[in-house]
């Protein structure tokens, strides 16, 4: 489960561009860098005509329980789910960071990230609550770097699979 990321335009120019291209066009003061939490407006990318532009959007669907945000969906479930069935089919996005945290058992906070890599692509999906655009992570069973520490990840996009996936 994906539950933080990191958003560190000093660790990658390709994370600085897409920062700074939404602070031009949106203003600086709701955008959040460094670690990310739910509920904080971030860059995320979308698919408009033949371009992919970075856009701001709040991390977490409202609950249909009246408190709280929903951060993820499950990749294996979310067609079967009506939260989700409708952004998985028409609404996806891309979430750029630069790694991702979770946790072990006994509490111990890890960062994942890319080997020799400087960002990663994580995959989403978005939907309008009461006028306001909003995502989550899709998220996956584990890969042999993250299975002794957690059971979910996220599904992680490689940069050819950012186009085809939007």
């Amino acid at each position: 489960m994906c539950d933080r990321y990191s958003l560190a335009p000093d660790e990658s120019r390709e994370i600085a561009q897409i920062v700074a291209e939404v602070q031009s066009w949106f203003g600086t003061a709701s955008i959040h860098t460094g670690e990310i939490f739910p509920t904080n407006v971030v860059p995320i990318l979308l698919r408009e005509e033949q371009k992919i532009p970075p856009k701001p959007m709040t991390w977490g669907f409202h609950s249909f329980k009246g408190k709280g945000v929903i951060i993820n969906a499950r990749g294996e479930t979310a067609l079967d789910k009506p939260m989700f069935r409708r952004s998985l089919l028409e609404r996806r996005c891309v979430v750029p960071t630069t790694g991702y945290y979770e946790w072990d058992r006994k509490k111990t906070k890890y960062r994942f990230r890319l080997p020799r890599r400087n960002r990663l692509y994580l995959a989403g999906l978005w939907n309008v609550f009461q006028g306001e655009e909003r995502f989550v992570i899709l998220t996956t069973a584990p890969n042999d770097s993250i299975i002794n520490v957690h059971d979910r990840m996220p599904v992680l996009l490689a940069d050819d699979e950012v186009t085809p996936w939007l």
